[in-house]
């Protein structure tokens, strides 16, 4: 039976592990969370995701799957630990580098070493196969190093996981032989050899891709505002040509993927990444417009305002790099009167006070929905109308469905014509 250790037990590390030793695998899983090596040690996670609590409760219980704080001796060893930015958005490494020498201690000949971290280009040449030679194993050659990105939408991670194409990156050809042995274990997609480098620019283009058609959506929303022109229904009408499919416009981009990697493609070439740093200026404005629109349907700061998401996106409990906690953090920064819900979040994850539903809005003057729950997108109207001191809803995802008259909706499509302008706070 073939051993695997995964280090990092996160949003991408733990669905691995657990479609790893669902597919015959004897797994480690390591992190420095002890809460987290804990819940997984009883068969439970400490993520949200679809379908993940049955498989790690099957796999817990059979044996297949265990946590640990320590690496152990494997065949394989992927390395799935996060990868933030600094300060000035460059890419901080010294996860995977930590990671990377965790397992050192443990590596024996034959093994097989992939770096699913998102990471920019060169990383594995320039920064882990030095950590592996310094050890005294040339990889390609005693040990077989690769970088495999992760491409699955939170969600649909056990899915996608299993039916996504594959891209892997050997720093050789048998390095990429041998890691795609690996994922053919399970992966019923294709499966790519290529170069690691490759394949970190890969991964780091498909993420600028969808960040820079997003702030083209909402550099349109923008230009629209100021012309009076309703931008979802311009977006609607040019999706119709077979050759353009614009992307939705919203109040930021969030997650570790889109409002991170492509800043890791600007710190390698700065000069020449022009579009790409002006698409990540114009998504990281989207807060602050955001916010512009909320001052011009409320009567004064004082007014409560009821935030509605913190995550990302829709039905999932993660934060990370969230527009909607930016915007949520500036409120109440600038002074506004404002109550937070999300029914994914928990209260450990954030430093304000969660409320309910009711509590949220009672005596508000206004509802802006961050996020795309499930649970936004039809509304109890009976109970806004009742409680609220004025119905209204700021629809940033254009995902609710209204029906009760009473309630003003103003979604990204209809800014000019629905707002006050006669409200706006200085």
């Amino acid at each position: 039976m073939r051993k695997l250790t995964v280090v990092g037990l996160g949003y991408i590390g733990l669905p691995t592990s657990a479609m790893f030793a669902k597919h015959g695998w004897n797994v480690v899983g390591v992190d420095v969370n002890e809460r987290a090596i804990e819940k997984l040690n009883r068969g439970e996670i400490h993520i949200e995701e679809v379908g993940l609590p049955e498989v790690v409760a099957e796999v817990v219980a059979t044996g297949k799957l265990r946590g640990s704080l320590q690496p152990e001796k494997a065949d394989c060893f992927i390395v799935a630990v996060p990868t933030p930015h600094n300060a000035d958005n460059t890419a901080d490494l010294s996860y995977v580098v930590s990671a990377t020498n965790s397992i050192v201690p443990y590596l024996e000949k034959g093994n097989v070493v992939i770096i699913e971290s998102t990471i920019p280009p060169r990383t594995i040449d320039d920064v882990v196969a030095p950590i592996l030679r310094e050890a005294g194993f040339e990889p390609g050659v005693d040990v077989y190093l690769a970088h495999c990105p992760e491409r699955v939408l939170p969600g649909r991670i056990l899915i996608e996981l299993v039916e996504n194409t594959r891209i892997v990156g050997g720093i050789n050809a048998i390095s990429a032989t041998k890691a795609a042995e690996v994922y053919a274990t399970f992966v019923q997609g294709q499966i790519l050899e290529t170069s690691a480098l490759s394949a970190e620019m890969a991964k780091l283009m498909e993420n600028t891709y969808r960040d820079v058609n997003i702030a083209l959506a909402n550099e349109l929303v923008k230009i629209s505002e100021k012309l009076g022109v309703d931008a979802l229904e311009v977006i609607s009408l040019a999706n119709h040509h077979p050759r353009v499919n614009l992307h939705q416009p919203g109040p930021g981009v969030g997650g570790h993927c889109l409002a991170v990697d492509p800043y890791f493609i600007i710190e390698k070439a700065p000069e020449e990444a022009q579009i790409i740093a002006l698409a990540r200026k114009t998504n990281n404005s989207m807060p602050a417009f955001t916010i512009k629109q909320i001052n011009k349907l409320i009567s004064s700061k004082d007014a409560k305002i009821a935030a509605f998401g913190l995550t990302y996106k829709g039905n999932i409990d993660d934060v990370r790099e969230s527009p909607a906690m930016d915007i949520v953090n500036e409120l109440l920064h600038e002074g506004y009167n404002v109550s937070v819900f999300d029914p994914h979040v928990h209260q450990e994850q954030v430093k304000f006070t969660l409320s309910n539903f009711e509590d949220a809005v009672k005596d508000a003057e206004l509802i802006v929905v961050l996020t795309d729950h499930d649970e936004f997108k039809v509304m109890d109207e009976e109970t806004i109308t009742k409680l609220m001191k004025q119905a209204q809803i700021l629809d940033t995802k254009n995902c609710v469905k209204v029906s009760d008259d009473a309630i003003k909706y103003v979604n990204f499509g209809t800014l000019k014509g629905n707002v006050n302008e006669e409200c706006l706070v200085n």
